[in-house]
């Protein structure tokens, strides 16, 4: 069953200006904004709520109330910017979370709080590390969202049962359904002053006199109605933005935007000893539309060049109509790079490095499905006997047997009819896929045993075959003879 969350931060950003302004944590203060003409408070601390001072209150009132309240502007965008900052740093209790302008958190927390011990010290945890941080926080946690959400502003119970949202919400305010201020001032005028007065009233008769909202949000609040959160996407941490001053318009302007944006993401890779596997390009036009290009390496590199050259086909089918007005350089993808790896990239292996880039370059044209490195791996069981190797300077352990080994291996053999004299004679001619083949020279058998401790099964006597037309198989049987003996082709040689 789905549990939600709601963070409510009733100071919130006076308090986040506390921080960074020590001085006004002993003095009342309001941060306000100009609305309509008037000055109007956005945001209030707790010594400036202890005399009366509300948010949404004309500053020139606060000022009638308490002279000597001290009033700092509201910077734009503040309370998205710090919500979405507090939603990020949430993600480490749930990856979805969802910013409740101006003041609060949705969380999706459904199977995290066990991770935790339970509901009560997942709650304590999140609310410790906040007050920590100095802020204060109330939280509750329900069924649905509207639950949560009313019960953290205006309840005095933390956790909900599961299935007791709506009895937890029958003694709160109308308020804590999220209703507009029309609805609610209906609501009082006829005194229903509680939730539990009208919420089992006749639909009809509540559609009528209230309007759909308040039905929307009474079926919310009790679960009879889903409702969907928009989660915060966590930011990339290797991510850099240029702003034009003017749109840009031609290739060779996207080119120099993404040159740029490749050297800054590149030094700060090389700063921390990392290098890029993915980077993903966005192209903001000045219309809204939103154009993306992405590559991959095979190795980690923090050559903004041979990035920039991987970019080049894909920004060229970009289209900027009216311009771009911002472009952004994400590394989603990284790894360490060591500085022996540094080295045999950027100064000893001329030859590596160019095989390497020439592999990204096909990579980004034909996929990075379209190219795999394999290497030997310590297995006889031949279907183990390979591992797939990403980076190319990796060496390997294990050197490959001595013995032929078939160039295509299948993923599984495949059943074959055999005429072999018995009982350990190699075939005279089998049958695959309804072609008949007659064998003119073979080699054998090769004997290759399970090996014991990761599976059991009967062993196999491997015959390398050549056919009449020139073309080998590698062939063998399962197990001893019994009388009807099974035989498998398993690959093909050069």
């Amino acid at each position: 069953m789905a549990r939600y969350a709601c963070i409510w931060f009733p100071f919130l950003l006076a308090e986040f200006t506390a921080r960074k302004t020590p001085e006004l944590r002993e003095r009342p203060f309001v941060l306000a904004s100009s609305q309509r003409g008037r000055m109007v408070v956005d945001s209030i601390n707790t010594l400036a709520c202890q005399r009366g001072i509300r948010p949404g209150m004309v500053l020139a009132d606060c000022k009638a109330i308490y002279p000597d309240l001290h009033m700092v502007k509201t910077p734009p965008g503040r309370t998205v910017q710090l919500l979405t900052a507090l939603a990020e740093w949430c993600m480490g209790y749930t990856p979805v979370c969802s910013i409740d302008v101006p003041d609060g958190l949705i969380l999706d927390i459904t199977g995290c709080p066990h991770l935790w011990g339970g509901e009560l010290q997942y709650v304590q945890n999140i609310t410790s590390k906040l007050q920590g941080y100095g802020y204060t926080v109330r939280i509750a946690v329900a069924d649905t969202i509207g639950a949560a959400w009313g019960m953290a502003r205006f309840g005095t119970q933390g956790i909900i049962p599961a299935g007791k949202q709506l009895e937890a919400l029958r003694p709160l305010v109308p308020d804590a359904l999220r209703l507009d201020e029309t609805v609610l001032a209906r609501l009082k005028k006829l005194g229903l002053r509680q939730i539990g007065l009208f919420a089992d009233m006749p639909r009809t008769a509540l559609q009528r006199r209230f309007g759909p909202k308040l039905l929307q949000r009474l079926a919310q609040a009790a679960g009879q109605e889903q409702e969907f959160l928009e989660p915060v996407k966590p930011v990339a941490a290797y991510q850099e933005r240029l702003h034009c001053t003017e749109p840009v318009a031609t290739a060779a302007g996207i080119g120099i935007g993404l040159e740029y944006l490749l050297e800054r993401i590149c030094q700060r890779l090389a700063d921390e000893g990392l290098g890029l596997r993915q980077a993903a390009f966005y192209a903001y036009r000045t219309d809204g539309n939103i154009q993306k290009a992405e590559v991959g390496t095979s190795h980690p590199t923090r050559n903004a060049q041979h990035i920039a050259r991987l970019f080049k086909d894909k920004i060229g089918a970009f289209e900027p109509d009216l311009g771009f007005e911002m472009f952004m350089l994400e590394a989603p993808a990284t790894e360490p790079v060591t500085p022996e790896q540094a080295a045999l990239w950027e100064k000893l292996s001329h030859d590596k490095l160019k095989m390497g880039e020439f592999i990204d370059r096909i990579m980004v044209k034909t996929g990075a499905e379209s190219v795999r490195r394999y290497l030997a791996a310590q297995h006889y069981w031949p279907e183990r006997s390979v591992k797939e190797a990403w980076p190319l300077w990796e060496k390997p352990t294990d050197d490959w047997p001595e013995i032929p080994r078939p160039v295509h291996l299948l993923p599984r053999p495949e059943p074959i009819e055999v005429t072999a004299a018995l009982p350990d004679y190699p075939p005279l001619l089998f049958r695959y896929r309804r072609n008949l083949y007659h064998v003119a020279r073979s080699d054998g058998p090769e004997r290759i045993e399970q090996e014991w401790w990761l599976a059991s099964g009967v062993y196999r006597d491997y015959y390398c075959v050549e056919d009449e037309k020139g073309a080998r198989f590698w062939l063998f049987r399962a197990g001893p003879y019994d009388g009807q003996p099974k035989w498998f082709i398993h690959g093909f040689f050069a």
